[in-house]
This record gives C-alpha cells, structure tokens and sequence, in this order.
C-alpha cells in the first residue's frame, strides 16, 4: 500500500475516534459566516490529521485550516485536501452520516483517496493509479495496517440496467435543479428509485453499487469531493463538471466547485 494513502488511513481513524469522543457526548454548535455548523468535533479531528500529514512535505488544504491565498498555492503540484468532518449537519441531527475524508491531489487530480465513516467504523479508500477501491468494516477505531488490508473487500460500480436508474442525493440539499433533472431520467428509464444520503457517503455508494448517478447542482467545496472522487475514478466512474465537462479539478483558485455529476 502507498505510504502516504497509509498515513492518510490512520489519520482518519485517529480523527474519527476524536470525533465520536463528542458525538458520544452534548456538544456546542457554533455557526461559521456562511451559517454552516461547526463543532468541538470538526476542530478536534482536524488537529488530529494535522498532526499526521505536518510530517509530510506536502501542504495541507483543510477546511478547518486557515485558507492561504491562490498566490501561496499556485505553484503546488501535489496536496492533501481534507474535510475533518463532512456531513456536519448530519453529525448535529445524530443520523451517523458524517465521514472524514482525505485526499492526496497531484497536478489537480485526485490519486488517492480515504473517506471514513466513524459511527459505522466503515472504511473506504483507493488509489487511482492502480484503479482498486476498497470497503472495510472494522472492529474498532484502532485496528492496524495489517488487519484493515486483510479484511479489505475490493468494491465495484454496479453494471447499467436499461430499465431502472439509481439516483442518490442529498439529505440536506435537496433543489429545484435536483428534482427537474430526476423529472429528466423518467422519459429515459422505467424505474427511477431515490435514495437520500449525507456527506461523501453519496460517492460511496456508487462506487461499490448501490447507486447509479449523483447530481449535484447545489455549492460544494473541494475538501467534499476530493476523496469521493477518488473512490470513484478508481473503480472507473466520472465525476464531471457541468461547467467544463471534464472531471473536477482541484486546487484552483476558487476552492468552490462547480455543479457536478457523479456517473
């Protein structure tokens, strides 16, 4: 296994134990600029990875981080971009649909990828490179490299069926733009089945195939997509821009993404 994709695992184990020391617990909600939660949990778990990925030369880019400007980025060929913890408002509402993830980006392309789901202590990660994506469910937030690779299952997007379309979206951004687009795909299959899900959970579940499509037309920032796409170009699915209709990029000077599509 990549050493880095290694290090980015027990980074999100150790965070995600950090987490669910407050989920476990009452908390306090703060409320940031854009009226988006932020908890004790959010803070703890990004010092945990912090503390991992500092011992990389490879700058960091969090969304708990203080955010550099382009011209501090611009010249970074390679760079971990990570949310300590994605589906905070699922965490506030205790549904367990929050993950940590973390992604390695070289050149603007997502190479590896984890995404971690603390309260099902589910594991996901992948190296596109080698185009292997990977499901485990442990035992216990401290398990070892050796156990979580033995227990390891690879995962896959499910064959297209002509007559019935999958379609995830999101528990909490759910639009307009979202719904015209499912009134689109009932000219085009017999079946379209809805599925709600929180946070980066969405790319998983198309990764090993138990969705078909995900839009998103509604703002997300790099940090929420950058590990999902990992896992999904590893198993060989798109995550396509709807402005460029080419796959996101990252790193950019914008850290906000444009509306995407997940197939």
């Amino acid at each position: 296994m990549n050493k880095e994709l290694e290090l980015a695992i027990i980074a999100s184990l150790e965070g995600g134990e950090a987490i669910m020391d407050i989920y476990k617990n009452d908390f306090n909600i703060e409320y940031k600029e854009d009226n988006s939660p932020l908890t004790l949990a959010d803070q703890n778990c990004n010092d945990v990875i912090n503390s991992y990925l500092i011992k990389t030369p490879i700058p960091i880019i969090s969304e708990e981080n203080k955010q550099l400007s382009y011209a501090d980025r611009k010249d970074w060929e390679t760079c971990w971009i990570v949310d300590p913890l994605d589906g905070t408002k699922e965490f506030v509402k205790r549904n367990g649909e929050f993950t940590v993830n973390i992604a390695l980006v070289k050149k603007g392309k997502p190479v590896l990828g984890v995404i971690y789901v603390p309260d099902q202590k589910i594991l996901y990660y992948a190296d596109v490179d080698l185009k292997k994506a990977y499901k485990v469910q442990l035992d216990s937030h401290k398990e070892d490299l050796n156990q979580i690779k033995n227990k390891a299952i690879e995962i896959k997007p499910s064959p297209v069926n002509r007559n019935r379309i999958r379609l995830v979206g999101s528990r909490s951004h759910m639009n307009k733009e979202t719904t015209d687009f499912i009134e689109s795909l009932r000219k085009d299959y017999k079946e379209v089945e809805i599925v709600s899900k929180g946070s980066s959970l969405k790319f998983c579940m198309i990764a090993e195939g138990d969705a078909d499509i995900y839009p998103r037309f509604a703002p997300t920032m790099e940090w929420d997509t950058a590990a999902g796409q990992a896992i999904c170009e590893a198993v060989g699915l798109k995550v396509i821009s709807q402005e460029t209709n080419e796959p996101l990029l990252y790193n950019k000077e914008n850290l906000l993404n444009p509306w995407f599509l997940v197939s």
